[in-house]
């Protein structure tokens, strides 16, 4: 899976699955620079066959409606949708 990684503050493994052309994924990950977080991202929407069933079986884990974006924090916490105060809570914890 063709993962881009932004480096930052380590909070522990953060991984923001995203679509190209989705606005509310483009403003989670604008939150995660803005708040200087380490972490990685694919574009589902880019990806592939296997590589983008594999990244769907993914989301599927976190978020059964499969919507974007989808956020695992520390593969404990998955928020889904732009949640700016959930997604802040999540990351002092």
């Amino acid at each position: 899976m063709v993962v881009e990684h932004i480096n930052g503050k380590k909070m522990g493994k953060v991984m923001l699955f995203a679509l190209s052309t989705c606005g509310w994924c483009a403003k989670t990950k604008e939150l995660l620079r803005t708040l200087d977080v380490d972490f990685d991202y694919t574009f589902v929407d880019l990806l592939e066959g296997k590589e983008q069933d594999d990244a769907m079986h993914e989301v599927e884990k976190w978020n059964p409606k499969g919507s974007f974006p989808t956020l695992v924090i520390r593969d404990k916490i998955g928020i889904v949708g732009f949640r700016e105060e959930e997604i802040r809570e999540a990351l002092r914890g």
